[in-house]
């Protein structure tokens, strides 16, 4: 059964603090393996590489072999239904015209008065790595959520990494890979393929950020070689929180709880409304559905473990109580979903109306389904246009912008014990003053 709590409740303070420090995710120590995979990487790279993959995905590379061939991915293209790829062409149009809205002003410049000019000039990094998880369950959608704000930001060679365990190649993966501009995709996995992208090979030229979802093993990667990569963000569990009040139909949220618990059995669903008899007929509707629920043994434990119902005396408490847990997913499945959406701060996303399943938001619904999870939220964004672009900052001193400001710089210079810091600013002020500017 999942957890019920009612904010009402002598010791509901001391159960939502311990729901939210719960550990979900079984992290095993892989750190040292990890870690001993990406030296053999550096020292040996192709070679490592290709052991490693004949290890643990079965499959025999060779350098030539090691990316897809234009002919091979043609003819895995091939096998896409027109149903397929049409949902897919949908999914990356709405995906690129969404992300194009995020694109700043890439140089914003002004003059003040004492004639200092400043600003700053986006650019976009200039090689990304994405890791798309492999096999037939990997997923298309997280190509085109990686990819297209990648190549949005002007990244002028992007690359995928996606394991094809004993040959298995999921066509749609492919196609998504090809929509998106993809440059190359190499039949790799593992901490190895992080490894790759952040080191390079002889085959495989570094990147300068790697993002994607993957294992324990990647994630221990990706936090590896951050620093000299950069990275999104290391993915917990999925998770989604629902509050809802009696307008919702609890068949309806039911199936959105589900949507996220099928995932993972770590991930969690948490619903919170101040209606305990539509608390309850959600509960019911769970149930029932788990009965026929393809992933039930998936879904069924998630929500047994890590399901919570949570009863509110009102929807401005389920409001604060949801910033606390800084959900990933957010529904607002209430009558009046914009002025409840006012009182959200700490959300991955929110989907207004209970027209707007989360499950649209993972696929065409135009926003980044790669979102921080894990209370992340607080203090960080899905993945945008802006992960793949960096800011430069401009300034320019005129001799009467220096007059004007100098003398503060070398004060602040001599306070610091920077003797050399004052005395740049310094010999340029005693040209001026002498007449040299």
């Amino acid at each position: 059964m999942p957890h019920f709590l009612a904010t009402t409740d002598a010791d509901f303070e001391t159960r939502f603090t311990a729901l939210l420090g719960m550990k979900r995710e079984d992290s095993p120590d892989v750190d040292a393996t990890v870690a001993a995979i990406i030296a053999d990487v550096r020292a040996r790279g192709d070679a490592a590489v290709i052991d490693y993959t004949a290890k643990f995905d079965r499959l025999a590379l060779s350098p030539q072999t090691m990316a897809f061939s234009r002919e091979e991915i043609a003819a895995e293209v091939a096998k896409v239904s027109a149903e397929e790829r049409a949902a897919l062409e949908l999914a990356a149009e709405r995906i690129r015209a969404y992300h194009l809205r995020q694109m700043p002003v890439m140089e914003e410049r002004w003059t003040e008065d004492n004639g200092a000019e400043l600003g700053w000039r986006w650019s976009p990094v200039s090689a990304a790595g994405l890791y798309v998880p492999g096999g037939l369950a990997s997923y298309p959608s997280s190509v085109l959520m990686n990819a297209i704000p990648a190549k949005v930001a002007g990244v002028e060679r992007l690359v995928v990494v996606c394991p094809t365990p004993d040959g298995a190649v999921n066509p749609l993966v492919l196609l998504a890979a090809e929509l998106s501009g993809v440059d190359a995709v190499y039949r790799i996995g593992g901490a190895q393929a992080v490894a790759a992208l952040a080191y390079g090979t002889d085959t495989i030229a570094p990147v300068d950020k790697i993002t994607g979802p993957g294992n324990a093993f990647v994630a221990a990667a990706k936090r590896r070689v951050f620093g000299r990569v950069g990275i999104d963000m290391i993915a917990g569990p999925s998770e989604i929180l629902v509050i809802a009040d009696s307008t919702a139909n609890p068949d309806w949220v039911a199936i959105d709880l589900l949507s996220q618990a099928e995932h993972d059995q770590s991930a969690q669903a948490l619903i919170l409304t101040p209606d305990a008899d539509f608390a309850q007929a959600v509960t019911k509707a769970v149930e029932k559905r788990l009965e026929t629920l393809e992933r039930r043994e998936i879904a069924g434990p998630s929500w047994r473990d890590f399901g919570t119902v949570i009863v509110t005396r009102d929807l401005a408490e389920a409001a604060m109580l949801s910033n606390r847990v800084a959900p990933e997913h957010l529904e607002l499945c209430v009558e009046d979903p914009e002025a409840l959406s006012a009182q959200i701060t700490h959300a991955g996303a929110i989907f207004l109306g209970t027209w707007t399943p989360e499950a649209i938001g993972d696929y065409v619904g135009g926003p980044n389904h790669v979102l921080p999870t894990a209370r992340s939220a607080r203090f960080s964004s899905g993945l945008s246009v802006l992960d793949f672009l960096k800011r430069t900052t401009l300034a320019k001193m005129t001799p009467e912008a220096l007059r004007a400001i100098g003398p503060a710089a070398e004060t602040l210079a001599i306070s610091e014990s920077l003797e050399a810091h004052g005395l740049s600013v310094r010999a340029r002020l005693d040209a001026i003053n002498d007449g040299g500017a």
